[in-house]
């Protein structure tokens, strides 16, 4: 495990990106000044704006690692890493392309067909095709083994039934890549018989139906599949490694700077206020949420290093993600209190309005994306089997 290794060297990042990195920066100051969008927290799942997206795209700045050949700019993964810290730290609305760019084309990338890379690829990058996760299920959760999707042979083709919840926006996507049982449960072998598949949203037999937040916000949606019919080359990789396929496509899911930069737009504002000013209360606030900051975004970018390189970090993205989900939860305690206690934060409106759009929807940080009761589990299995 990389973080057990005392001797642990952080990939370096080159003059190139850092260069990337002010080029980011320009742009978001220029989207912000002339009124592009206003910064939000959780913006890689409340910021659902194709046309940011498609801007971000003309630029290359999605996907900006793939091959040319696919849509990118031929970059590291660290330059994508840089341009993702810098969007999600400014809050910046990518939610439209975010799971697509995130997760799905690297699973297209490395499972699937050459077919679908060159159908979905050019066109996830430019921002304008958008994919959302077909995992959990009602009474199913993180525990993706038991999902009762299924997905039969008919006449040459595959039909699929079933339901999945808390779709994060499936509304807006245009496709899913779907886990499903294509083979009866052997309850000796329950990651066996499970297959992944790319589901346009608008078939004939897809309902989408909205799940929304307390504050009348809407991100998370039902989708249900009645008979949908699927053609051979929907298939990612092949039939029965879908188990081996989901757990690839985790590592991505768990270990992005979103996992711990969702309140980065509250915790910047906090920093501002309190650097510009004499020491007050207000700066053990900030010294706590820097070191936390810091350890993560190491960790993080320890583990896009491994990936680089070929790796599978799942372990290692479960204690990003658990550690990182946390550490947002208490970043907005830890701002409250120093209101209360600090005159320059007490009276920042911003400060305050960032902190009120993010309270509703703290409660699934340590939900989505697996529960962190799960992934320690799977952490403890690791360490004990060493």
């Amino acid at each position: 495990m990389l973080f057990l290794d005392p001797r642990l060297d952080l990939p370096a990042i080159g003059a190139a990106t850092a260069g990337l990195r002010r080029q980011v920066r320009e742009f978001i100051a220029e989207e912000t000044g002339n009124g592009g969008f206003a910064p939000i927290c959780n913006s890689w799942t409340e910021g659902l704006d194709p046309a940011f997206s498609q801007r971000l795209g003309a630029r290359g700045w999605i996907g900006y690692h793939w091959p040319v050949a696919y849509g990118g700019r031929g970059g590291s993964a660290f330059d994508t890493l840089t341009i993702n810290e810098e969007l999600l730290a400014a809050g910046a609305p990518v939610g439209a392309h975010w799971i697509a760019a995130r997760q799905s084309a690297p699973l297209l990338m490395r499972f699937g067909s050459e077919a679908q890379r060159r159908e979905f690829l050019p066109r996830i990058a430019a921002g304008t095709t958008y994919f959302a996760i077909g995992m959990s299920e009602p009474d199913v959760g993180s525990d993706l083994a038991s999902v009762r999707s299924r997905a039969s042979p008919r006449d040459g083709r595959w039909v699929l039934e079933g339901r999945k919840v808390w779709t994060s926006g499936a509304h807006i996507a245009h496709f899913a890549i779907v886990l499903c049982r294509t083979e009866p449960l052997d309850p000796k072998a329950r990651h066996a018989g499970l297959s992944q598949f790319i589901v346009d949203l608008h078939a004939p037999g897809v309902t989408i139906r909205p799940i929304r937040m307390l504050d009348g916000s809407h991100h998370f949606n039902e989708v249900v599949f009645d008979g949908v019919e699927l053609s051979p080359e929907r298939l990612v990789g092949a039939a029965g490694d879908g188990w081996k396929q989901v757990t690839s496509e985790l590592a991505y899911e768990r270990s992005g700077p979103e996992r711990f930069l969702s309140t980065m737009p509250i915790v910047e504002r906090c920093l501002r206020l309190v650097l510009d000013a004499a020491p007050a209360a207000g700066d053990i606030a900030a010294g706590r949420l820097l070191a936390r900051l810091i350890t993560l975004r190491n960790m993080s970018l320890a583990i896009w290093g491994a990936l680089e390189t070929g790796g599978s970090p799942i372990i290692e993205a479960a204690m990003v993600k658990d550690l990182g989900t946390n550490f947002e939860r208490d970043s907005l305690e830890i701002v409250r209190e120093a209101m209360s206690a600090d005159e320059r934060l007490a009276g920042d409106a911003t400060l305050a309005t960032l902190l009120a759009g993010a309270w509703p929807l703290a409660p699934t940080y340590n939900l989505r994306g697996g529960t962190n009761e799960v992934l320690r589990n799977m952490i403890a299995k690791h360490l004990q089997a060493r």
